[in-house]
């Protein structure tokens, strides 16, 4: 009997941050991921592949009672152009865990000036990011047993529960780490994107 076909579910999300300090300030800090990232990371697990990598998990995931607990390969490109872009990498010595994860994002910085009480004070760097997320998984017999179309339409859902939680979170985080770690104070009643 052939093996069933994997089932494959994608989404696409965007994400902005608002930094307050110039371009340089901002590259200089996110160039320097061994600081931010793994702290910025938590409650999710982030252990180091590498010089630019980590094996992020975020955690129990699933739904009809089929759960995983997904770990994905990260590698944090050094940055081009103003640029940043994380891509895939395999875990070393990971066993098959039925799924399958193609993680592809980019984060592009726009300098501007910070605009306080209808006043310009500065300047700061927006950043607006995109991720594609296709997750590829080999479900046991019983879960194929239901409906395709149920099977796809719940396993886009979990994933992109997964995918804005863990962005909202890791948002948050790096927006409050930066602002912390360079001794800059958010203007009162200031609203910045996350």
């Amino acid at each position: 009997m052939a093996e069933p076909q994997p089932t494959i579910f994608r989404n696409h999300y965007v994400g902005y941050m608002d930094l307050l300090a110039d371009q340089e300030t901002v590259m200089h800090y996110l160039d320097r991921h061994e600081g931010w990232f793994r702290r910025c990371a938590k409650p999710f697990r982030a252990d180091p592949l590498g010089t630019t990598g980590y094996a992020m998990g975020v955690g129990r995931v699933g739904a009809f009672g089929f759960y995983v607990d997904p770990r994905v390969g990260l590698d944090l490109l050094p940055q081009e152009g103003g640029v940043y872009r994380i891509r895939t990498i395999p875990i070393p010595d990971q066993e098959p865990q039925g799924y399958e994860v193609d993680f592809q994002a980019e984060m592009r910085l726009l300098e501007q000036p910070l605009v306080v009480e209808d006043a310009a004070r500065g300047l700061m760097t927006a950043i607006e990011w995109d991720l594609d997320l296709t997750v590829t998984l080999q479900f046991p017999a019983f879960i194929l047993k239901l409906p395709q179309e149920s099977i796809q339409k719940t396993g886009d859902g979990v994933l992109a529960f997964v995918v804005k939680r863990v962005s909202k979170s890791l948002t948050a985080k790096v927006q409050d780490d930066f602002h912390r770690s360079h001794d800059i104070a958010v203007p009162r009643g200031m609203k910045l994107r996350r």
